[in-house]
C-alpha cells in the first residue's frame, strides 16, 4: 500500500464520517436533549427527596419518574404528584 492509497483511504474515511454526522445530527441532538432533561429530572426528584421531611411530598427516584419529569417538565412533576395522591 503506497502513500497515495493511504491518503485516498483517509480522505474517504473523513468524508464518510462527515456524511454520518450530517445524517445523524438531528437524532443525536434529540437524544442528548432527552438525556439532559432526564438528568435534570433526577435532580428535581432528588431535591424533592431531600425536602420530603419538611414538605411531606415524597416521590420515588427512579428512571421512569425522571423520564416523565424530564420529558414533560413541570406538568410531568405535577402528574406524578397527582398519581401518588390518587393511588
Amino acid at each position: 500500500m503506497d502513500l497515495n492509497h493511504k491518503i485516498l483511504v483517509g480522505l474517504l474515511a473523513v468524508l464518510l464520517l462527515a456524511a454520518l454526522i450530517r445524517i445523524f445530527k438531528t437524532p443525536l441532538r434529540v437524544a442528548f436533549k432527552l438525556l439532559l432533561n432526564t438528568l435534570l429530572g433526577f435532580f428535581a426528584l432528588y431535591l424533592v427527596g431531600v425536602t420530603a421531611p419538611y414538605t411531606g411530598i415524597q416521590l420515588g427516584m427512579n428512571l421512569w419518574n425522571a423520564l416523565v419529569v424530564g420529558v414533560l417538565g413541570l406538568p410531568g412533576f405535577v402528574l406524578l404528584l397527582l398519581v401518588q395522591w390518587i393511588l
